[in-house]
């Protein structure tokens, strides 16, 4: 079953059973059947946005199955007739005919979609979203985070194929760190390469220290996980030429998005390799995010968000290459077919901001008081650093090397 069975209801959560999950991947069927019993208690709205992360649950980081299982857990802790009150605002929303009749089980996905719109439509929204912030803090209350091994190091680079600078850089960064004019940046790309990997070599764990690459011909080592906008020019190009078919035909934004979501692995020739969720990771750069196909700025960003968000690594390095020039979306679409114009000051000006968001979002992991932060402009002299051993807003003239700015927080 999928999408809407016209006029025909979808069973209800009480009538789950080991069958509905047949279609599952192995360990999310698994994780599924392990807890029946709870699942069967909770109202479809709040059931269908659970199982919209559990039915992934094959291609999840580690730290994103601790978050379902930190949900688990909670509910688990609390009676019967506490989780009934705890699922009391969600099973009050009224669903359309429609939804009713979606097959929430195999497609959560869908029904998501279709319940934000109609929770929008129905005035009902407010009410889902109070109930959710309160759901999540109670979980949180209940089931701290526990701070990381380490602590937190995330560097950016930027500035590939700048000459003379005259922007500003890291204006926002400035006011939360220590501002280096007088950076020396001798064999400093080797220096972070081999901080990066002491650290990752110091405390081995899956998916706890990334390098993701936007342009350069540098290899991250064995011992990082390595996302590269190169290494996905085939990848890209696929997707590229159906996007651009799409565009082409005239097909409105919701069809376009629709055909995104639907993507696989082997729909775009990537060979999974025994490393499915690193694959899977990668495909949803280039369908979830807007303009990771074609710019390798917007690529190494919002690979450094979801990395963060989703992996919650130790260890970051980001560095930003160069992006092609803006231009109208079919001649952006039809880079596969031949060199794009690059633009370098525009490249720098993106990842400037790039490397604030990035900050930001390492904020949001436990730790956040004890994180380190590097940004370093590669063709001059600038960088900034914050964390604990840095002074707020404050500049320093000294002469410096990166590596031992670096080596101060690693």
């Amino acid at each position: 079953m999928s999408g809407i069975s016209a006029g025909v209801p979808m069973i209800s959560p009480q009538e789950l059973n080991a069958a509905n999950f047949g279609a599952y991947p192995p360990l999310a069927k698994q994780a599924a059947l392990d807890h029946l019993d709870l699942l069967r208690e909770m109202p479809t709205p709040f059931l269908a946005l659970l199982l919209r992360e559990l039915i992934n649950w094959d291609w999840k980081f580690p730290a994103e199955r601790k978050e379902l299982d930190r949900q688990f857990t909670y509910l688990n802790s609390v009676s019967k007739e506490q989780r009934k009150l705890l699922f009391a605002p969600f099973a009050a929303l009224k669903l359309s005919e429609a939804l009713e009749a979606m097959d929430w089980v195999n497609a959560p996905a869908a029904f998501s979609e279709q319940l934000s719109a109609h929770l929008w439509a129905t005035h009902q929204i407010d009410s889902f979203r109070t109930a959710a912030v309160d759901f999540f803090a109670k979980v949180t209350a209940a089931v701290p985070d526990k701070p990381p091994q380490m602590s937190r190091l995330a560097i950016v680079t930027l500035g590939l194929g700048v000459q003379g600078n005259k922007y500003p850089l890291f204006r926002k960064l400035r006011p939360y760190g220590t501002y280096f004019r007088r950076v020396n940046s001798e064999n400093a790309w080797p220096a972070l390469m081999d901080a990066v990997n002491a650290r990752a070599k110091k405390h081995p764990e899956a998916f706890a220290h990334w390098y993701i690459d936007g342009g350069s011909s540098e290899t991250g080592g064995d011992s990082l996980t390595t996302v590269s906008y190169n290494a996905l020019t085939p990848v890209r190009a696929r997707l590229q030429q159906k996007m651009l078919q799409i565009f082409s035909s005239g097909t409105g934004p919701e069809a376009f998005r629709s055909m995104l979501a639907r993507m696989r692995p082997e729909d775009l020739g990537m060979q999974e390799n025994g490393a499915p969720v690193l694959s899977r990771f990668e495909l949803s750069l280039l369908t979830e995010g807007s303009g990771t196909q074609i710019f390798s700025t917007t690529f190494v960003q919002w690979a450094a968000r979801e990395a963060l968000r989703r992996a919650q690594p130790l260890t970051l390095l980001a560095r930003y290459g160069l992006r092609q020039r803006e231009r109208p979306m079919n001649e952006l679409l039809a880079e596969a077919r031949g060199r794009p114009e690059l633009d370098p000051r525009g490249s720098m000006i993106d990842a400037d901001m790039g490397a604030y968001y990035t900050w930001l979002n390492q904020q949001r992991l436990a730790g956040a008081g004890q994180s380190n932060f590097v940004a370093w402009f590669e063709a001059g002299t600038e960088a900034v650093a914050i964390g604990p051993n840095f002074k707020r807003a404050a500049v320093s003239d000294t002469q410096v090397k990166l590596a031992d700015i670096v080596s101060g927080v690693s």
